[in-house]
């Protein structure tokens, strides 16, 4: 069905528009066609949300499917999807700029190129794999292929020779058929040989673990010192110990204490911050005692939490499924509240409560204004509309366009046998669509347009009034005079009539 467009006529209750039951007639028709049924297929489903750029389902931890028809295929810009295959319509190449992480097997079916290198959990990454019989390339990062590997390992079995290098870089090469290997030792060393054993002594001069010497400009590496006594400024790594400060050799260069692992740096004593402390994260079970705090974008200072950057918003978060809790009473000055806002209990605004299902005011005799912006509407959608003191008032000040009701909605007195008083102001008139009511006489609304007084079904028009059994001039109803006093027009199933009337008696 298309959408059906209401007439609201030339200007406003000009007499062209549709009736309104037509016009909701209408908008229900609309709605139905917007939304119908769960099961509709062609509407809107309250399942699913398109809201600010997003399509969300509105079912908690509900998937959201998008299934193509028949053999088709769900297509984003030039990429098509099909079953469990992603391919291109317009390239032969699919690129994808982000890591890509898979749990499972990969399973390549054509020629695969790295553009760079290769690297495994552990061990070095590969670059590249050689073709090299004598393998000349000294390389941590090339492969060899496997005739490679072969040809070098069978030149080298016909060498027989034994090859070896000092610590003054000087080469030797020993021929196991006819050269001998000599061990000498050096200073502090001397050397000695038992059967198929070569053993190396030490003299007085080379410093043990047992005896007590001095060393001097010594150099030790991964050193393990239990219980050692330092005196004077001590140099290690980067820093000095110098009585109870330590400082960084460098200039400007930081000073950092880290915990290993998950550990962390613990400060036993009080501990006094003399300039700016800048901290990723503060683990503390004690109080921490600042003149001023900033952390990452936040400011602590006397009563105040703060943003020290310049117009930057301040956004306070609780984890997870946690709710932020004022204990105490909150002033705010322009506040703006985005999203659901969830109150427990009364909530007043300026001179209005809200309290259950009732809005008051909280100023004494304080009256309620309900009032649309422009040409705006108010719309009470409930299906009765009561009022306690049995008077509703609805004012033009207060409504100022139309007062839309529900189908079957009604206006009623609160109690039983109770009156409903539709009143105007002054010389005005109470005006039900183009029916215009002023003191006793019921007008139409509209220029020159015919009152019709219908009813509903087979319901006949019941005129309830006075009745005489004579009339003037003749006497008796059952001899009328012969000329009636005059004649009123009016239509009867749309066809003009003329009825005779006379005087009374």
């Amino acid at each position: 069905m298309a959408r059906q467009s209401i007439n609201i006529g030339s200007s406003a209750n000009d007499g062209t528009g549709d009736p309104l039951r037509t016009a909701f007639d209408k908008i229900n028709d609309n709605f139905v066609e917007l939304y119908g049924s769960d099961n509709d297929i062609n509407t809107l489903d309250a399942n699913l949300d398109v809201n600010t750029f997003a399509i969300t389902t509105g079912v908690t931890n509900g998937d959201i499917s998008v299934t193509p028809n028949g053999t088709g295929s769900i297509k984003l810009g030039a990429m098509k999807f099909v079953g469990t295959t992603m391919s291109s319509d317009d390239s032969t190449q699919i690129t994808i700029a982000e890591n890509i992480q898979t749990t499972g097997t990969m399973n390549v079916s054509g020629a695969t190129t790295l553009a760079t290198s290769l690297t495994l959990a552990t061990g070095a990454t590969v670059t590249g794999i050689l073709d090299e019989d004598n393998l000349g390339t000294d390389s941590a990062t090339q492969l060899a292929t496997q005739q490679s590997i072969k040809a070098y390992v069978d030149s080298q079995v016909t060498a027989q020779d034994l090859d070896f290098a000092c610590d003054d870089s000087t080469t030797l090469s020993i021929d196991l058929d006819s050269e001998s290997l000599q061990f000498s030792g050096g200073t502090g060393i001397t050397t000695a040989g038992t059967g198929n054993t070569v053993t190396m002594a030490i003299d007085g001069t080379v410093a043990t673990l047992t005896g007590s010497q001095t060393l001097t400009n010594k150099i030790l590496t991964n050193p393990t010192i239990n219980a050692a006594t330092m005196t004077g400024a001590v140099a290690i790594n980067g820093i000095t110990l110098n009585d109870n400060t330590i400082i960084a050799n460098e200039s400007n260069a930081d000073l950092e204490l880290d915990g290993s692992g998950t550990g962390h740096t613990k400060i036993l004593a009080n501990a006094t911050v003399v300039g700016t402390l800048n901290t990723a994260d503060i683990a503390n079970s004690n109080n921490i005692t600042t003149t001023q705090l900033d952390a990452d974008g936040v400011r602590l200072k006397d009563n105040k939490i703060s943003t020290f950057a310049s117009n930057a918003n301040l956004e306070i978060v609780a984890n997870g499924s946690g709710v932020i809790d004022m204990q105490s009473a909150m002033t705010t000055v322009g506040q703006t509240v985005t999203g659901d806002l969830s109150i427990t209990g009364k909530a007043d605004v300026d001179n209005i409560r809200i309290d259950g299902n009732t809005i008051s005011a909280t100023s004494s005799n304080g009256g309620i204004t309900i009032s649309p912006n422009g040409t705006g509407s108010i719309v009470l959608n409930a299906g009765t509309i009561s009022a306690n003191d049995g008077i509703l008032g609805i004012s033009t000040a207060l409504v100022q366009n139309t007062l839309f009701m529900s189908r079957g909605a009604k206006i009623q007195a609160n109690s039983t046998n109770d009156d409903v008083v539709l009143e105007s102001n002054g010389t005005g008139s109470v005006v039900v669509d183009q029916i215009s009511i002023t003191d006793n006489k019921i007008t139409t609304h509209v220029s020159n347009a015919d009152l019709q007084i219908d009813t509903d079904g087979t319901g006949f028009i019941d005129i309830l009034t006075d009745t005489q059994a004579t009339v003037g001039s003749a006497g008796g109803a059952s001899a009328l005079p012969g000329q009636p006093t005059g004649y009123i027009k009016i239509k009867i199933g749309g066809t003009l009539r003329v009825i005779p009337f006379y005087d009374q008696a």
